[in-house]
């Protein structure tokens, strides 16, 4: 079974490969040509295909379309990039300019009929139409980040965020976009998946806005004869088996305490401490050198995508125990280390004797194996460094802003358990954590509880003192009173907390590099954050609860296609979309909980999409907007 990525993968490749399928002689025998993308396209090929597999491709030179470009003749130019004013203009001066020999157009979404006029008359203006080989509409407009996982929107993707979307003063217009926007990725999701979903949705939401929409553009398509991109050929079939996914759309409102949660899982904590951006973490370099000197210290990019394996396997394990692992992982290279510094000192037996050329013989053939595993060697010791690297900016985190203690008051605030100190006196103490920190823990708190004004007015005051921006407030306030109205389920985090384990014995016997004194060993619960509950109850056809007012849209029906079908088998395959924002935490909880459903005879799948992924602080800068702008009216 392919994954989105899989197909995200192979579309691009087709695409470097003129859109012809891949074959084996041309794998050996690359075609040799140019990418000139924008930065859509930039964005979309990054997470995916690495440099050196675009040389493979044949890819000699990428450049940016809005650069200043030579004219190279003989060599095909594929172009990647969206269908904007701007990029087509480029495109225009590039053919008046008479750049390349071969043009490959390639649009990331549909171009308009009209703006493939202006195109085709540019062409002719400039008379190159003949070197136009191809024009394509990829329907790729979405990154895919993980195997389960995709955003829509990288650069710009404020355009898309919580608060463009549930601003006071948004014009009808704009929001129009916003939604077509949200629509047009999608739709190409699902194209690329090759499949037509069945579209699940909360009522009067921004969700059902996209939800209606997006029935409207599929239903359009699937009974367009000339123009359906669901028709199965022989060649292709679809993702999923003959069982259509459910697309669930959500609304953000529906846990706004997620996204401002202090997490402890890897992944997490390097979105939201390190800013993980498209795979790519910034660390500092070799940080002990830097203080001495006095000169400032040099960044490192690190790339943490499914290639690498350490990363795979415990993105989503809590902190400690990933610390655990890499000083596991560093024994293990060191005692790979040892035995070929042992080999070498073997090898340089003095004398001809005969038990020197028994043991020479002997060690050859230890010696060669040793070698040959020396660049799998040199690789897992320079992923052992990053992580390393990566893990040590995160501790410093933690220890500086006591994120272990946050994580741990969070949790047993959303499960509703008893506080062991007052939420003031953490407040006042200026060494836990930063104003922002203490803000976020405060918006939990308020959230998940009906404080009385007494405690509310007090704590507000602390918050002041502490030097917190408290303008969020009013729009919680708002979002609250109107959440109430539409009842929710007040446990919604039921089952969360967390439980401390023994100290890191490991860590601290074998005197390793990560210094964990003072850090909580916590190990989390396995409960299920209300987009999981939500997703579970829709998958297994559950009635009752809070999903009884989601709608059932069915884009493959002419009409009636709102009722819910009695008896319905659950659903295998589910695409869980959050529309205003999405994060790590519920990515990782989902993650956690389709593993537990798995078994001998199915394999159950969910697909995790979000408009845009942001980390608590970015959220909580939205948060302030919506509130200043209430404030101020």
């Amino acid at each position: 079974m392919l994954t989105l990525k899989d197909r995200q993968i192979n579309a691009i490749k087709q695409m470097l490969n003129m859109n012809q399928p891949q074959t084996k002689a041309l794998a050996a025998e690359p075609v040799w040509k140019l990418l000139i993308y924008d930065r859509v396209g930039q964005d979309i090929i990054s997470p995916l295909i690495s440099i050196r597999e675009l040389r493979e491709l044949g890819v000699t030179l990428h450049i940016q379309l809005h650069s200043d470009r030579d004219s190279i003749p003989d060599v095909p130019a594929i172009y990647f990039c969206a269908p904007t004013e701007e990029n087509l203009g480029r495109i225009a001066q590039d053919f008046q300019n008479g750049l390349y020999d071969v043009y490959h157009l390639n649009f990331i979404s549909p171009i308009s009929r009209q703006r493939l006029e202006d195109l085709a008359a540019a062409a002719l203006q400039a008379g190159c139409v003949a070197n136009i080989h191809k024009v394509y509409d990829q329907y790729v407009n979405f990154i895919t980040l993980e195997d389960d996982m995709f955003v829509l929107k990288h650069q710009n993707s404020d355009s898309l965020s919580y608060y463009a979307i549930n601003r006071a003063n948004t014009q009808d217009y704009e929001m129009e976009g916003i939604m077509d926007s949200i629509v047009d990725s999608l739709f190409s999701v699902f194209v690329t998946l090759g499949n037509v979903p069945i579209i699940r949705c909360p009522k009067n939401s921004a969700a059902e806005m996209v939800a209606r929409k997006l029935e409207k553009k599929l239903r359009e398509n699937l009974w367009d004869a000339r123009n359906n991109l669901f028709h199965m050929d022989a060649t292709q079939t679809g993702t999923f088996s003959f069982q259509r996914p459910l697309l669930i759309l959500m609304d953000r409102n529906v846990d706004m305490a997620t996204p401002l949660h202090h997490t402890w899982t890897y992944q997490a904590l390097a979105h939201d401490v390190l800013e993980l951006s498209l795979n790519r973490v910034i660390v500092e370099d070799d940080n002990e050198k830097a203080p001495s000197t006095g000169a400032k210290s040099k960044m490192k990019a690190c790339d943490l995508d499914s290639r690498d394996k350490f990363w795979s396997s415990h993105k989503g394990s809590p902190f400690p125990m990933v610390a655990e692992a890499i000083q596991e992982e560093l024994e293990q290279y060191r005692s790979s280390e040892d035995e070929i510094k042992k080999l070498k000192s073997t090898m340089g037996i003095d004398g001809e004797t005969d038990v020197a050329f028994s043991m020479v013989n002997d060690n050859t053939a230890k010696l060669t194996s040793a070698v040959n595993s020396l660049p799998q060697l040199m690789e897992k010791k320079r992923l052992i460094d990053m992580h390393t690297k990566i893990a040590t900016a995160i501790l410093n985190f933690i220890k500086s802003r006591r994120l272990d203690s946050y994580f741990e008051f969070e949790e047993k605030i959303m499960s509703k358990q008893v506080l062991d100190r007052p939420l003031a006196d953490l407040m006042r103490d200026p060494e836990f954590g930063t104003p922002e920190d203490k803000m976020r823990l405060f918006i939990i708190y308020y959230i998940c509880t009906n404080m009385p004004e007494a405690e509310y007015q007090k704590l507000e005051q602390v918050l002041k003192e502490s030097g917190c921006d408290l303008a969020p407030i009013p729009y919680l306030q708002r979002w609250k009173s109107i959440m109430k109205s539409s009842v929710t389920n007040p446990n919604q985090y039921e089952g969360s907390g967390t439980k401390t384990v023994s100290m890191f014995s490991k860590l601290v016997t074998q005197g390793s590099s990560f210094v964990m004194e003072g850090v909580k060993n916590l190990v989390v619960k396995r409960h299920n954050l209300p987009v999981t509950k939500i997703t579970e109850q829709l998958m297994e056809c559950r009635a009752g609860g809070e999903v009884d007012d989601y709608l059932y849209l069915d884009p493959k029906l002419l009409k009636g296609g709102d009722i819910v079908p009695k008896n319905r088998a659950p659903f295998q395959d589910a695409v869980v979309f959050m529309v205003g924002g999405g994060n790590y935490i519920e990515y990782q909880n989902l993650v956690d909980f389709i593993k537990t459903k798995q078994t001998a005879n199915s394999n159950r799948r969910i697909i995790y999409g979000a408009s845009t992924l942001t980390n608590a602080k970015q959220f909580l800068k939205q948060l302030t907007l919506l509130g200043q702008e209430i404030g101020g009216a």
